[in-house]
């Protein structure tokens, strides 16, 4: 049964069947997916709410679903939280960067600017604004895909400095290629807990960012020989602290 984004506080209902209008998205994604009248799927509202809805009518524009069995669903999300601290990358790389994200599990994502960074958005509040709430939309569609039934919050560009110094994880780690240090061993001394990750952008983070890194309890950790592109690293660093965490817990 396909899974859609409805956002709204309808989980909340205390009605057995709610008749609930839908928005122009829900209404585009109900019509590429061909779903017709008196047909049932599932709708999330981005919390950990699942429901079951049933389409009552749909035109162009305007639609209406009957919702019932509401329940809250987090069997997908991990018993702890992953965040990860991005170096802005140019092209559609942050695309590719928060789609993969989501797919493989984290659960905060923080665009920063970093001293290489080759985007810049923070002086451009308009710009900056318009690319937030076009990677919020990548988030949802992720979560439609994989069945995640809580969107990851993803916060406004922020300079790098900022973003470690308040980082309020348990666990944090620095990913860089010239470090000796291993991740997955550094993991393996780890119980299960709040993890942040710090990526760098395409050229990497300077020696400085390092360390201030390092003052805020981010320990500098390699990923392994290959020297990784910055829309690969985090991907990788996620899965493998869902490969060594799982194996831990199970």
């Amino acid at each position: 049964m396909p899974q859609f984004y409805l956002a709204g506080d309808w989980a909340y209902s205390d009605q057995a069947k709610l008749i609930c209008d839908i928005n122009a998205d829900l209404v585009h994604h109900l019509r590429v997916r061909r779903i017709t009248d008196s047909e049932s799927f599932t709708i999330f509202d981005g919390k950990g709410h699942i429901a079951r809805a049933t389409l009552l009518n749909l035109s162009k524009q305007f639609g209406q679903i009957e919702i019932t069995d509401i329940e809250l669903d987090l069997h997908r999300e991990s018993p702890y939280r992953i965040a990860l601290i991005q170096g802005l990358a140019g092209g559609d790389k942050m695309d590719w960067i928060i789609e993969k994200a989501v797919e493989t599990g984290a659960a905060h994502i923080i665009p920063v600017e970093c001293e290489r960074s080759v985007l810049r958005l923070r002086s451009d509040t308009k710009r900056s604004e318009k690319r937030l709430a076009h990677w919020q939309a990548i988030a949802e569609a992720a979560c439609e895909q994989c069945d995640r039934t809580v969107i990851p919050q993803i916060e406004p560009v922020q300079n790098y400095d900022h973003a470690v110094k308040t980082s309020k994880a348990k666990i944090k780690a620095l990913l860089s290629p010239e470090a000796k240090g291993s991740f997955e061993g550094f993991l393996n001394q780890q119980a299960p807990s709040d993890i942040c990750v710090v990526i760098g952008p395409e050229g990497g983070l300077s020696s400085n960012e390092e360390v201030l890194a390092q003052q805020a309890g981010f320990e500098i950790l390699s990923l392994g020989p290959r020297v990784l592109r910055t829309e690969t690293a985090g991907i990788v660093a996620i899965t493998a602290v869902h490969a060594v965490w799982n194996l831990k817990r199970a």
